[in-house]
């Protein structure tokens, strides 16, 4: 389980969850089908509001019968103050295969009516064969009107050039925030060659020939000593952008069980929204359900 609260200058904190279905007797097969039986049991809560249309238009293409990945399906709550939550379902476009990962996301788009800008993701994002790689196809099950199709792009060993390059696919985004972000995050990284750094790209209503929202995501936790350091980096992305550090550190605060100076990985994504719909920042926090990684020297974390 993973933990992320999204900040926007002025507007209220977002909390959201992303879960793992496991069955009592755990396979590829058996976890499937147990997160699908999860998503029926909120089909049938009629306050959620659930419309599962474009899911079930992609779901043959990411739930084969004989899946080669250990991830299938994941799905998340989205919490906003003085409304039900909404529910957002992660796809994994290398469940047949990492060769396979690109056709499948060319026609989940063209499927959920986004099909023309899939030629924009391949020439500005999916560069370097075998370091650009699609993570992930989620969808926002709601109305088709307001929800929102998002394709996620790994980039391993990039530096800022290359998701600055990646960042041009989407409509309206300012990509000169980028080599800052990555800095305040990052530290002097040039070359992120521990986990990679992630980008999304929100397709809504409308969209056509690109998207209409971008996000870098880096993982932090790969980058610092341990957990202080993370969160001083936090609070520096937060004060370049006029934001209150008040809430990010009570969700802070919710979750460690331990001295932030004791461990690294609390804090393990920092993302910047940019475009529609709602930009921002995004922190996203490790339940640390299994272990507690330790402090790394200073000389690997940088």
């Amino acid at each position: 389980m993973e933990f992320s609260a999204a900040f926007a200058a002025g507007e209220a904190p977002v909390v959201r969850t992303i879960v793992e279905t496991t069955a009592i007797a755990p396979s590829r097969r058996t976890n499937t089908a147990a997160a699908l039986e999860c998503l029926d049991r909120l089909r049938d809560r009629p306050e959620l509001g659930l419309d599962l249309r474009r899911f079930d238009s992609v779901r043959d293409l990411f739930l084969p019968e004989r899946p080669e990945q250990d991830f299938t399906l994941w799905y998340s709550l989205v919490f906003r103050g003085g409304t039900a939550p909404g529910v957002k379902v992660y796809l994994n476009p290398e469940v047949r295969g990492v060769d396979a990962a690109e056709d499948l996301v060319r026609e989940g788009l063209a499927r959920t009516g986004f099909g023309d800008a899939f030629r924009i993701l391949r020439e500005r994002a999916v560069t370097r064969p075998g370091l650009d790689r699609y993570s992930f196809f989620a969808l926002d099950l709601t109305d088709p009107a307001r929800a929102r199709v998002k394709v996620y792009i790994s980039h391993h060993a990039a530096g800022v050039d290359e998701v600055t390059r990646a960042a041009e696919a989407a409509r309206g985004v300012d990509v000169d925030r980028l080599p800052d972000f990555c800095l305040l995050t990052g530290g002097h990284t040039a070359r992120f060659d521990g986990r990679p750094l992630i980008s999304s790209y929100t397709f809504l209503e409308g969209d056509t020939d690109r998207p209409s929202g971008y996000s870098l995501y880096v993982p932090i936790r790969d980058y610092v000593e341990d957990d202080a350091e993370a969160r001083e980096r936090v609070l520096a992305v937060m004060a370049k952008y006029d934001m209150d550090p008040a809430p990010f550190d009570d969700a802070l605060a919710a979750v460690a069980r331990r001295r932030l100076a004791d461990g690294v990985g609390l804090i393990a994504h920092v993302s910047l929204r940019m475009g529609r719909p709602r930009p921002g920042i995004t922190v996203y926090l490790s339940a640390e359900a299994h272990a507690v990684a330790p402090p790394r020297p200073v000389r690997l974390a940088s």
